[in-house]
């Protein structure tokens, strides 16, 4: 148990979804959009290469099961994400242990507009950066 852990000292029975062997599921508190979801690994790590295949397995397969649940019941799209920014403090919006986030997404979501607004972040990909970071990542 880590002690500035939110989700290893979670005290809301309230917002727990499903509970698995190696992961569990809750409503996100604060959340982005109603019925945003994270599915969580037990075991306190920071980056999903630290978890066990075993991990990891049941993580995604559970983010699926509940991506699906979500399509089907709350939002015809859903958003599934996963961050790790280590450059930013922990806060109430940023937990250091890896969870991913299930987003529900409606053609008139709050998420919208921000997503009109990103679209202006976008550049196209120039030669020279492809080969820049094939060498860098490849």
């Amino acid at each position: 148990m880590i002690i500035n852990c939110p989700f290893c000292n979670l005290d809301e029975e309230a917002r727990v979804l499903a509970q698995g062997k190696k992961v569990f599921v809750i409503l996100s508190n604060p959340r982005l959009l109603p019925g945003h979801t994270l599915v969580i690994p037990r075991r306190h790590v920071e980056k999903i290469s630290d978890l066990t295949p075993s991990e990891r397995k049941e993580l995604f397969d559970t983010a699926i099961k509940f991506q699906k649940k979500i399509i089907s019941k709350i939002a015809p799209g859903c958003d599934m994400r996963q961050n790790y920014r280590p450059f930013l403090a922990q806060s109430d919006i940023k937990v250091d242990h890896v969870h991913i986030h299930l987003l529900p997404r409606k053609p008139d979501d709050v998420l919208k507009e921000v997503m009109r607004h990103e679209k202006k972040m976008w550049s196209p990909l120039v030669p020279s950066e492809r080969e820049r970071f094939k060498k860098l990542i490849k």
